[in-house]
């Protein structure tokens, strides 16, 4: 099977217990728990035992450890996590609105993950990899830019594929390089996940289907436009087809759009049908909603069949 490989943030997030707007007075918090749109994506991969590792950095702390212990618990290769001494592990506070959006406080840029670099670990793994995943979170910083587009570059010059999930944040968005370093990835993707109006960051054309076919006839070969508890439409070369959401009571929805996107790359790679790939991805996303933290609600690939024999 094709070792899946990617880049860039690991860290723990702090959720808040009253909902608000931000963090100008005193909460209550729960966590940490581990997290990262990355760590997210790579952990459920590795959930469905799929070959998988990722490529960041974390201090020699506690939220570090959390991390490295969850996600080698659940089958990543975690060789490419540099663990550095003195380093601090980047967090994210965040706190639910009344009407369900989120209000973040990050600190990545300027922690471990923000020096995220090729090691000889590191480059060990782009050597065994032949799928990257990149997330658009993860171009928040330039030796991280830097890193991903090294590794991609790399991958797709032997033959290797490469997915892509923008999943931005407007607090990173104008990050330095991201826009640029947004434009290198798009060229290079394979398969495409934007969510919602994504999926015109990429094309001139301002209807779905006009951009879809924009992007197709770029070189991206597949496209999977995530439409939330509305489930999701997969675009290719040949025709479209939609799949209804699958909904469960929610707890919590960050890393759902994670988790899905982790299960539809995994069976795409493994040779299932986009209508089996839709399906798993439609139940893994929304079974993660199902768990207060972000990286909780990872399945197994025995747990998505029980969710959907029942």
């Amino acid at each position: 099977m094709k070792k899946i490989l990617t880049i860039g943030e690991v860290l723990v997030e702090i959720i808040a217990t009253d909902r608000g707007n931000g963090f100008r007075s005193a909460v209550p918090l729960i966590g940490p728990f581990p997290s990262g749109a990355p760590a997210i994506f790579i952990d459920q991969v590795g959930k469905l035992g799929h070959p998988c590792a990722i490529i960041s950095s974390v201090g020699d702390d506690d939220f570090g450890w959390v991390n490295i212990d969850r996600l080698k618990t659940d089958g990543v290769d975690i060789s490419g996590i540099n663990v550095v001494a003195g380093g601090t592990t980047g967090s994210a506070f965040v706190r639910y609105r009344d009407d369900g959006s989120r209000a973040f406080v990050f600190n990545i840029r300027h922690s471990a993950c923000g020096t995220i670099e090729l090691t000889d670990a590191a480059k060990q793994l782009v050597a065994e990899a032949s799928h990257l995943h990149v997330m658009g979170t993860s171009l928040y910083a330039p030796s991280v830019i830097e890193t991903v587009l090294s590794a991609m570059r790399a991958i797709k010059a032997r033959g290797g594929t490469v997915s892509f999930d923008p999943n931005l944040r407007p607090e990173i968005l104008n990050s330095p390089g991201m826009r640029e370093a947004l434009q290198a990835v798009i060229v290079e993707t394979d398969l495409f996940l934007p969510s919602g109006e994504e999926l015109y960051l990429f094309a001139s054309a301002r209807t779905e289907e006009a951009a879809v076919q924009e992007l197709l006839a770029k070189g991206v070969q597949a496209i999977v436009l995530k439409q939330g508890a509305a489930g999701a439409t997969y675009y290719d070369a040949k025709g479209s087809l939609t799949r209804p959401g699958m909904k469960l009571a929610e707890v919590d929805p960050t890393g759902a759009g994670d988790c899905f996107g982790a299960t539809f790359v995994t069976l795409w790679l493994e040779g299932e049908t986009p209508q089996t790939a839709l399906r798993y991805a439609n139940a893994a996303g929304a079974l993660a909603v199902t768990k207060t933290g972000p990286m909780e609600g990872a399945s197994t690939r025995a747990e998505i069949d029980t969710f959907l024999a029942a």
